[in-house]
């Protein structure tokens, strides 16, 4: 038995320094919608341990339930220092979008201005994982995938997302 017992599917959080410009490309560009926006003031951040001072925070979700946590500090947050590649740092994370059609996806990102960092996009990387890499406007980076068997690789989902 798992020692989280979570009730709902996972959230990730990620520290911005405009959020409204990463609320205009994750749900304009890469479509997720909206759920909330709130401001948490400084005294329960700094209890939190997230800052010693107050933030924003606006919750996304993607069509299939899970939820993205944009976070802006009140005090605009040091620049992250990224490498040349996606995995050149220590601690380097992003997010990866399972999706049906990725061509067809890629082909709609690239019509609203996304430049892939994967050259050719869609690539396929083993034989029936096609994948994708872009980044949002801080430099935050995104994963396309597709799988030809997708039952395959997650048989616990088997006909979820149909």
């Amino acid at each position: 038995m798992s020692a989280l017992h979570m009730t709902v599917p996972m959230e990730v959080g990620i520290c911005c320094a405009d959020l409204d410009a990463q609320l205009a490309f994750y749900t304009g560009i890469v479509g997720l919608t909206l759920v909330n926006r709130v401001t948490v003031p400084a005294d329960k951040a700094r209890a939190t341990g997230l800052t010693p001072h107050g933030y924003d925070v606006a919750r996304l979700q993607t069509p299939y339930g899970e939820r993205v946590k944009l976070l802006q500090p009140a005090v605009k947050p040091e620049p992250a220092a990224r490498g040349a590649a996606i995995l050149d740092r220590q601690g380097a994370a992003y997010l990866t979008f399972i999706v049906r059609d990725l061509p067809g996806v890629v082909r709609g990102l690239k019509s609203k201005g996304v430049v892939f960092d994967s050259t050719p996009a869609p690539m396929e990387v083993r034989p029936g994982t096609w994948l994708a890499f872009f980044r949002d406007p801080e430099g935050n980076v995104l994963e396309l995938v597709e799988y030809d068997d997708p039952a395959a690789y997650r048989p616990d989902l088997a006909g979820a997302a149909e």
